[in-house]
C-alpha cells in the first residue's frame, strides 16, 4: 500500500508549529517530546489532539499504529467525534461513550 506524503514538508521541521495544534504554540519538537512521554496520561492527551485534528496523512509522521493501540484504552477519552473513525480505521471495536462507570442513573 502506498502512502500519501505529509500535507506539508514543513512538518518535518522541528521548529515548525504544526497547523493541527492551533491552540497551542508547540512546535513539532515539543509534539514528539510528548508523545514521548514516560506520563501516559500526557501522552495519550497529546496523541488524541494528534488524531483529532491532523489530517490523517499526517498522523503516520508521528505515531504507527502500534502505539495508537498500545495506548487505545486511554485515549479513546481525547478523541471526541474521531474516536469512531479511528476504531474502525484500526479495526477496535467502537468503544461506548461515555463509558457505563460514568453514566448517571
Amino acid at each position: 500500500m502506498t502512502r500519501l506524503g505529509p500535507t506539508s514538508l514543513a512538518l518535518l521541521q522541528d521548529d515548525t508549529r504544526p497547523y493541527f495544534l492551533f491552540w497551542t504554540d508547540a512546535t513539532v519538537a515539543d509534539l514528539r517530546a510528548h508523545l514521548a512521554s514516560q506520563d501516559l496520561e500526557e501522552r495519550a492527551y497529546w496523541m488524541g489532539a494528534l488524531l483529532r485534528e491532523a489530517n490523517t496523512r499526517d498522523v503516520w509522521l508521528f505515531v504507527t499504529q502500534a502505539e495508537i493501540r498500545a495506548l487505545w484504552p486511554r485515549l479513546v477519552r481525547y478523541l471526541g467525534r474521531a474516536r469512531a473513525m479511528w476504531s474502525y480505521l484500526l479495526g477496535l471495536p467502537e468503544p461506548s461513550w461515555p463509558p457505563p462507570e460514568a453514566k448517571h442513573a
